[in-house]
Order: C-alpha cells, then structure tokens, then sequence
C-alpha cells in the first residue's frame, strides 16, 4: 500500500509506530521498500556516510537531487523525503522554494527542514503552494559549529522549553511530522504527548510516535556507532569476510571455474582452433 503523508499523520492517531530510514541509492532504496518501510528520507548524512565529507556542510543541491532521483526509482510504496542541504533555504524565502520544488520534481514527495522558529514563514510558504515540510529541532548536525559540536540539546529546563515553542509553532505553521534528534527522553514525551502531528526520534528515546536512523549505523557500517543506534546485523563484517573470501580465492584459482565461465561451441571452438594454428603457421 503507498505511504502518503495522510497515512503518516494517520498512524499517529492509530497510535502505530512510524519506521523510517535513510536511503541514498537504487538497490537500498528497492530492499527497504520492499520489507514495507513507512518513509525513506535521502538524508544530507549522505556527506558523512556516502561521500566522505567530515559533516553534512558541504553537500550540495546538485548531490541531493543525484541521489534522491536514484532513490526514486527503486520506491513502490514508501513516502520518500528529501533533505533540504545547508544554505538551500537558509539565504531567501525564495531560494527555498525554488529548491524545494526541484526536490519535488526529482521524485520526493516531501522536503525536511532543519531549525526552529526561524524558519516559519518559508514553511508556510511551502505549505500553501503544496510541498509537504518535515520538521527537525533538537540537535541539527547543519547548526554544529553553532552548537560546538554534535551536543545534546534540551539539557536545561529554559533550552526545553524553546524547544516545545518551536515545536509547536512549527505543527502551526503546517510541518506534517517533527524529527526530534538528540534530546533527552522527558523532553521527546512532552513534544509527542502535545503535538497532534507524530514525532519521529532519532537519540530521543522511546516516547516518539516512530523512529529514523541512519542506515549505514544500523548495520555497522560507517566508524563509529552512535549512542542512539542499534546495529541489528554487522554488514561491515558480512562485507568483510565476503572480500577476503574473493581475495583468497582468486589467489589460489579457486574463482572462477567452469560453473562462473562461458565455452564456446565445441564445433565452432574446434574452427577457431585450426583456423589460429594455420595463421600462426603461415606466419611462421
């Protein structure tokens, strides 16, 4: 069954739990869909995970689009968002809708914004002219040097309470689900139990109406796991091992043999047999 952003604001009132995950490619994109993920966010974590930057700064338009039309292609049912990179909407309300709208028309059906109240008239403009806005407050990894690093925000009860404002002030504005990053379990339950529109978690504990993690920290593959993330399968291990299998058997002549070759036709293999040998006969 397709995913839409009805069926999202839905499951909250069903109190079913929302599953997302990051995507960046085809075939990804293809085997989550598949197994009946909700949404498929291309995330700007692309940098880090897919194009070796150090943060999500240097990702730009041009790269996400890239990736949100492969990822496109391999989506039968799942909601797929688009992560709107640093500076594609922060310089002009204009600037941002014009980039929003090419994400639309790169196959997302969605654009996520990073940030609080600040942003609330672009939102509203995205919202009337019909590009859904996936929120995202707490910890903004576009705003890291501002935060002075990847830090847990909504420690203090004044910083918590800024946060449920924008919170709310962004449902206001028309955001159809909030991503909560990196905040304390107390402040992710207020922001859920509040809001009429779901919470999505990612280090924000148990309370969120669904949960989104990176797909590369769900199965081990980047550096380092994340507090917030759970390797369900060691694929960088699986990887690994599969490599060093190829290696050693390519070195030994083990791979391939006759069951991985192509043989010719024994007639017409026979022909070019003769035909070789005469040449290089007649060459001789």
């Amino acid at each position: 069954m397709k995913i839409t952003i009805r069926t999202i604001k839905e499951k909250k009132a069903k109190a079913e739990k929302i599953v997302a995950l990051t995507a960046y490619d085809y075939p990804t994109a293809k085997i989550l869909d598949a197994v009946g993920i909700d949404i498929i966010l291309v995330g700007d974590s692309l940098g880090n995970v897919v194009l070796g930057y150090e943060n999500t700064l240097p990702v730009t338009m041009e790269e996400m689009l890239h990736h949100t039309r492969a990822v496109k292609r391999g989506i039968r049912n799942a909601l797929l968002v688009g992560d709107m990179p640093f500076l594609s909407y922060q310089t002009s309300v204009e600037e941002g809708i014009r980039n929003a709208g090419l994400f639309i028309k790169a196959g997302a059906e969605a654009v996520k914004i990073e940030g609080g109240r600040q942003f609330i008239p672009l939102i509203e403009r995205l919202t009337r002219s019909g590009i859904p806005v996936m929120g995202h407050i707490g910890l903004t990894p576009q705003w890291i040097h501002s935060f002075g690093g990847y830090r847990i925000q909504g420690r203090t009860a004044k910083d918590a309470l800024a946060l449920l404002e924008d919170a709310h002030l962004l449902e206001k504005a028309g955001v159809f689900s909030l991503v909560l990053e990196g905040v304390p379990v107390e402040v992710a339950k207020l922001i859920t139990e509040s809001l009429s529109i779901p919470t999505i978690g990612i280090g924000a504990g148990m309370h969120c109406d669904g949960q989104i993690l990176v797909f590369h920290d769900l199965f081990g593959w980047g550096d380092f796991v994340p507090k917030h993330a759970k390797v369900m399968i060691d694929l960088k291990a699986v990887i690994s091992e599969g490599v060093r299998r190829y290696i050693e058997e390519v070195r030994q002549g083990i791979f391939p043999q006759e069951d991985n070759a192509v043989f010719m036709n024994e007639e017409e293999a026979e022909i070019l047999r003769k035909e070789w040998s005469q040449r290089k006969s007649s060459e001789g």
